[in-house]
Protein backbone atom coordinates (compact mmCIF):
# COMPACT_ATOMS: atom_id res chain seq x y z
CA UNK A 1 0.00 0.00 0.00
CA UNK A 2 1.20 3.64 -0.38
CA UNK A 3 1.73 6.31 1.83
CA UNK A 4 -0.28 9.40 1.37
CA UNK A 5 1.00 12.27 -0.70
CA UNK A 6 3.18 15.27 0.82
CA UNK A 7 0.83 18.20 0.96
CA UNK A 8 0.21 21.79 1.32
CA UNK A 9 -2.75 22.98 2.14
CA UNK A 10 -3.55 27.15 2.79
CA UNK A 11 -5.69 27.36 5.93
CA UNK A 12 -7.64 30.33 7.38
CA UNK A 13 -11.41 31.56 7.84
CA UNK A 14 -13.62 29.56 6.67
CA UNK A 15 -17.11 30.65 5.37
CA UNK A 16 -18.70 27.34 5.92
CA UNK A 17 -17.45 26.94 9.82
CA UNK A 18 -18.81 30.93 10.24
CA UNK A 19 -22.24 29.58 8.88
CA UNK A 20 -22.26 26.62 11.20
CA UNK A 21 -21.11 28.32 14.39
CA UNK A 22 -23.51 31.40 13.84
CA UNK A 23 -26.55 28.77 13.13
CA UNK A 24 -25.79 27.00 16.50
CA UNK A 25 -25.09 29.83 17.83
CA UNK A 26 -29.06 31.06 16.87
CA UNK A 27 -30.61 27.94 17.52
CA UNK A 28 -29.11 28.46 21.43
CA UNK A 29 -30.32 31.94 21.55
CA UNK A 30 -33.89 30.67 20.27
CA UNK A 31 -33.67 28.16 23.29
CA UNK A 32 -32.58 30.34 25.66
CA UNK A 33 -35.21 33.22 24.35
CA UNK A 34 -38.03 29.79 24.55
CA UNK A 35 -37.05 29.02 28.17
CA UNK A 36 -37.11 33.04 29.32
CA UNK A 37 -40.49 33.30 27.56
CA UNK A 38 -42.26 29.87 29.04
CA UNK A 39 -41.01 30.01 32.85
CA UNK A 40 -41.85 33.89 33.02
CA UNK A 41 -40.39 34.68 36.49
CA UNK A 42 -37.74 37.34 36.02
CA UNK A 43 -35.21 36.38 38.46
CA UNK A 44 -31.37 35.73 38.36
CA UNK A 45 -31.38 32.17 36.79
CA UNK A 46 -33.15 34.30 33.46
CA UNK A 47 -30.46 36.72 33.97
CA UNK A 48 -27.61 33.99 33.72
CA UNK A 49 -29.13 32.48 30.76
CA UNK A 50 -29.28 35.00 28.94
CA UNK A 51 -25.62 36.83 29.79
CA UNK A 52 -24.12 33.32 28.99
CA UNK A 53 -25.86 33.49 25.50
CA UNK A 54 -24.66 37.02 25.03
CA UNK A 55 -21.00 36.03 26.12
CA UNK A 56 -20.93 32.76 23.96
CA UNK A 57 -21.48 35.15 20.88
CA UNK A 58 -19.01 37.71 21.71
CA UNK A 59 -16.41 35.32 22.68
CA UNK A 60 -16.91 33.11 19.09
CA UNK A 61 -16.76 36.37 17.13
CA UNK A 62 -13.76 37.25 18.42
CA UNK A 63 -12.46 33.44 18.26
CA UNK A 64 -13.38 33.80 14.64
CA UNK A 65 -12.14 37.25 13.69
CA UNK A 66 -8.50 35.70 15.74
CA UNK A 67 -8.51 32.97 13.28
CA UNK A 68 -5.74 33.86 10.70
CA UNK A 69 -4.05 32.93 7.36
CA UNK A 70 -1.41 29.85 7.38
CA UNK A 71 -0.61 26.99 5.38
CA UNK A 72 -0.86 23.07 6.72
CA UNK A 73 1.71 20.69 5.53
CA UNK A 74 1.95 16.82 5.51
CA UNK A 75 5.52 15.70 5.19
CA UNK A 76 4.05 12.04 4.78
CA UNK A 77 4.39 11.37 8.80
CA UNK A 78 3.92 14.69 10.73
CA UNK A 79 1.68 17.70 10.20
CA UNK A 80 3.08 21.02 10.67
CA UNK A 81 1.16 24.44 10.44
CA UNK A 82 2.67 27.94 9.57
CA UNK A 83 1.47 31.48 9.59
CA UNK A 84 1.65 35.24 10.19
CA UNK A 85 2.26 34.33 14.37
CA UNK A 86 5.23 32.33 14.81
CA UNK A 87 4.06 32.03 18.49
CA UNK A 88 0.87 29.69 17.61
CA UNK A 89 2.95 27.36 14.75
CA UNK A 90 2.58 23.99 15.38
CA UNK A 91 5.58 21.42 14.08
CA UNK A 92 5.35 17.57 13.99
CA UNK A 93 1.88 17.38 15.40
CA UNK A 94 -0.57 14.39 14.48
CA UNK A 95 -4.03 15.64 12.49
CA UNK A 96 -7.81 13.52 13.76
CA UNK A 97 -10.86 14.60 11.65
CA UNK A 98 -13.21 15.66 14.24
CA UNK A 99 -16.17 16.46 11.86
CA UNK A 100 -16.35 16.01 7.96
CA UNK A 101 -18.44 17.49 5.79
CA UNK A 102 -16.73 16.09 2.51
CA UNK A 103 -16.07 20.12 1.38
CA UNK A 104 -15.16 20.83 5.18
CA UNK A 105 -13.41 19.61 7.51
CA UNK A 106 -12.58 20.49 11.51
CA UNK A 107 -9.41 18.92 12.09
CA UNK A 108 -7.76 19.01 15.49
CA UNK A 109 -3.86 19.26 15.80
CA UNK A 110 -1.99 17.67 18.48
CA UNK A 111 1.43 17.94 18.71
CA UNK A 112 3.18 16.43 22.00
CA UNK A 113 3.52 18.91 25.10
CA UNK A 114 1.33 21.64 23.88
CA UNK A 115 -2.35 22.70 24.17
CA UNK A 116 -4.85 20.95 20.91
CA UNK A 117 -5.25 23.31 17.99
CA UNK A 118 -8.56 23.21 16.34
CA UNK A 119 -8.52 24.36 12.25
CA UNK A 120 -11.07 24.62 9.62
CA UNK A 121 -10.38 23.72 6.40
CA UNK A 122 -12.45 23.77 3.03
CA UNK A 123 -11.99 22.69 -0.59
CA UNK A 124 -12.78 25.92 -1.80
CA UNK A 125 -9.76 27.03 -0.45
CA UNK A 126 -7.71 25.20 -3.13
CA UNK A 127 -9.91 22.54 -5.23
CA UNK A 128 -7.35 21.35 -7.09
CA UNK A 129 -5.19 19.69 -4.19
CA UNK A 130 -8.35 18.85 -2.00
CA UNK A 131 -8.39 15.13 -2.28
CA UNK A 132 -4.43 15.16 -1.54
CA UNK A 133 -5.12 16.93 1.90
CA UNK A 134 -8.19 13.90 2.78
CA UNK A 135 -6.07 11.18 1.43
CA UNK A 136 -3.27 12.61 3.50
CA UNK A 137 -5.46 13.17 6.99
CA UNK A 138 -7.58 9.92 6.72
CA UNK A 139 -3.86 7.94 6.14
CA UNK A 140 -2.07 6.01 8.74
CA UNK A 141 1.05 6.95 9.74
CA UNK A 142 3.72 4.37 8.19
CA UNK A 143 4.95 1.30 10.42
CA UNK A 144 8.02 0.67 11.44
CA UNK A 145 7.89 -3.08 10.59
CA UNK A 146 8.08 -4.22 6.78
CA UNK A 147 5.22 -4.28 5.16
CA UNK A 148 6.00 -8.71 4.59
CA UNK A 149 6.20 -9.05 8.41
CA UNK A 150 2.66 -9.38 9.84
CA UNK A 151 3.38 -12.73 11.71
CA UNK A 152 3.97 -12.35 14.94
CA UNK A 153 4.73 -15.31 17.23
CA UNK A 154 2.60 -16.57 20.59
CA UNK A 155 3.09 -18.40 23.10
CA UNK A 156 1.63 -21.73 23.57
CA UNK A 157 -1.86 -21.97 25.46
CA UNK A 158 -0.14 -24.59 28.31
CA UNK A 159 3.08 -22.45 28.77
CA UNK A 160 3.21 -21.46 32.12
Amino acid sequence: MHSAPSVNYPVGRSRGATRILLFLWALGACCAGASCYLFDSAGWRQLLLVLSVVFAGVAAGFGLRRDGAGVLHFDGLHWTLTGADPTRAVHGARALVALDFQSLMLLRLTEPGRARRWIWIEQRAMPQRWRDVRRAVYSRPPSAAPAGDTWRPTAPADAP
